[in-house]
């Protein structure tokens, strides 16, 4: 795992290698073993490296035999090896083992096509001097970032945000469309940030920037396609598949660990990685004061069945208090999931032992391991009444005063998919975000959510409407909040972290398996369990998910009560945001009146970025 950095002169200016220096120490983080940089006129390249394969010669930027192809490369390709000794047979010289050798000859053969070729996690930026093309790129389901912005004199690329703003033209502002969109979500949805003129490049596309202009493609798009075969058909090739992504993941020439919670997804990998024979550390966080809901006694549990080593953390409030300004930072935008903190921990903890782990990513979205993901089953009657009638039961139920059993089931039986799902967080309605934002959303082009997730809905259209949750989550919630979340907060340690689900392999077997084998009315991942069964007890396979949850409903009344009111108060943000519905949400939540925890934790991560990001205030 890496950084890069990348900036494009426009007219023909040299590029300042203090500028890219600079940008590139700002993400040292990401690579603390050495630095790397490339400068031709008006293209610079910087590079930040964590060595994890070939540590004696994989120094970047690497570059092709006559040197007029220079990379620099962030991630892991699992199937370089193959790549690699097919380009030899071609005659394609190579002057170290790393993996993202093969990107150069791959490029040399096949131009911008050999992106279909790859299998694992990457975003790069290649320089091409004989046509004078930069070309970069992010991998299919957006397991590494890559930003971007454009100035009336260049074009700046970079791992993360933090570093893009290092550049002198780049004004640190917040876009206000993103805002509301953050409200919504929690995340901001790609290709938007929380920053104007800055973006991000969405998964599984590709860029080119020419004479001075800039042009964005996609490659590559999740496509479910199922096939009605019999269940255990899917149970064997999920196993040979994740067996064999597993085996794959672990290659490295420095130690691997593995995260490891209470349920099947972590669980699964642990199990899979002692089936190759290996045997890996392990590693935990809990939380104090979360009672049956931490995690360490159970993963413990697993550890020892399954005969690897186990370190755990447990956080207190203050832990986490004296934490959140960091781990905001390295986050660069605001992503408002209070589990974030539990990486960052774990994260912490497991880079005293590892400079690698493996995580359970990706399971949930591919093979349906969401609780709402059973809300089409539980609505399914609603399909049986004429749609005039369901149209009437949903005025009905609306004008029903709040606290009124069935009056949510109704509303959402009514309601087609795409009015009513938008991802699995849905924090503020609109009607509420114009209560707490100081700014007309029409003003500044905000779209409803439900515009936002249409282009995903259109794509999905003939997918049955579990399925669609499921593609509306990868297109949106995998990238903009779980992906995100996991490399950044594992990066912020300098750790490197592997998602063997997210693997081009194990999904084109998740994509043919039919919706009821992956959901059922009793449970979730109901095809993964059954696959994972035999390697893990039954108490193991179908425990409920929890996913190092955090107590923050707890501490929100309690521990962290007087810190939020104090953030709250402080805050500069009086410009933008209604402090005092802000605070009248937290007095509801304090003495019972509502849960409001998601709410006060949105605006709360939303307001320390602003401190750090907006304000410029220096961490301690």
């Amino acid at each position: 795992m890496c950084g890069i950095v990348g900036i494009v002169m426009k007219n023909d200016t040299p590029v300042e290698f203090s500028i890219i220096k600079k940008m590139t120490k700002v993400i040292e983080h990401r690579g603390p073993d050495e630095d790397g940089f490339y400068i031709n006129g008006s293209i610079g390249l910087g590079f930040r490296r964590l060595s994890i394969i070939d540590i004696e010669n994989g120094s970047q930027p690497l570059t092709n035999e006559d040197k007029t192809i220079f990379l620099i490369f962030n991630g892991e390709i699992y199937n370089f090896e193959e790549l690699r000794n097919n380009l030899i047979k071609e005659n394609h010289i190579f002057t170290t083992n790393s993996d993202g050798e093969v990107i150069v000859h791959l490029y040399e053969k096949y131009g911008f096509d050999f992106l279909n070729y790859l299998r694992g996690m990457f975003s790069f930026i290649l320089y091409d001097q004989k046509n004078n093309i930069l070309f970069f790129a992010r991998d299919h389901f957006g397991i590494k970032p890559l930003y971007y912005a454009e100035t009336d004199d260049a074009y700046i690329f970079s791992s993360e945000i933090k570093s893009i703003i290092e550049y002198p033209k780049i004004k640190t502002e917040i876009c206000l469309e993103s805002l509301w969109n953050y409200y919504t979500f929690q995340y901001v949805p790609d290709p938007l940030t929380m920053f104007k003129r800055i973006y991000k490049l969405a998964p599984g596309s590709y860029g080119i920037v020419k004479n001075g202009r800039i042009h964005m493609c996609s490659y590559w798009e999740p496509v479910f396609d199922p096939d009605n075969k019999p269940i255990d058909h899917y149970v064997e090739e999920i196993k040979s598949a994740l067996l064999d992504s597993i085996s794959n993941h672990l290659k490295s020439d420095v130690p691997v660990g593995a995260f490891l919670s209470s349920g099947i997804d972590s669980a699964g990998i642990v199990a899979l990685i002692k089936e190759t024979g290996r045997v890996v550390d392990t590693f935990t966080v809990g939380f104090y004061g979360n009672g049956e809901k931490n995690e360490i006694a159970y993963a413990k549990y697993i550890a020892n069945i399954l005969g690897m080593p186990h370190h755990n953390v447990i956080v207190t409030p203050k832990d986490y208090l004296n934490e959140i300004p960091k781990a905001v930072y390295y986050q660069d935008e605001p992503v408002a999931d209070p589990s974030a903190l539990g990486l960052y921990f774990v994260a912490r903890l497991a880079k005293e032992y590892v400079k690698v782990v493996l995580s359970g990513e990706g399971a949930d979205e591919l093979f349906g391991g969401y609780g709402i993901y059973k809300e089409p089953l539980s609505l399914k009657i609603f399909n049986f009444i004429p749609s005039f009638l369901r149209y009437y039961l949903y005025l009905s139920a609306n004008k029903l005063p709040d606290g009124i059993k069935g009056k949510s089931f109704i509303i959402r039986g009514t309601k087609p998919l795409r009015e009513r799902y938008f991802g699995n967080a849905y924090i503020f309605n609109e009607d509420l975000k114009k209560e707490l934002l100081f700014f007309d959303p029409i003003e500044v082009g905000a779209r409803l959510p439900t515009e936002i997730t249409k282009v995903y809905y259109d794509r999905a259209e003939k997918y049955d409407d579990i399925t669609k949750m499921q593609f509306i989550d990868i297109k949106t919630w995998l990238p903009g909040d779980i992906l995100a979340k996991a490399d950044k907060m594992t990066m912020a340690h300098s750790l490197e972290l592997r998602v063997p689900y997210l693997d081009k392999k194990v999904f084109s077997v998740a994509s043919r398996i039919p919706y009821y084998y992956r959901i059922t009315h009793r449970t979730t991942k109901y095809v993964l369990r059954k696959a994972l069964s035999d390697i893990l007890p039954s108490d193991v396979v179908f425990r409920k998910k929890l996913g190092f949850p955090v107590p923050i409903r707890k501490w929100l009344r309690e521990d962290f009560f007087e810190w939020a009111y104090d953030i709250i108060s402080s805050s500069k943000t009086d410009y933008i945001i209604n402090k005092n519905f802000s605070l009248n949400l937290l007095m509801e939540h304090k003495y019972g009146v509502k849960d409001n925890s998601r709410k006060i934790w949105t605006i709360l991560i939303f307001m320390i970025w602003h401190s750090i990001f907006i304000e410029k205030n220096i961490l301690k």
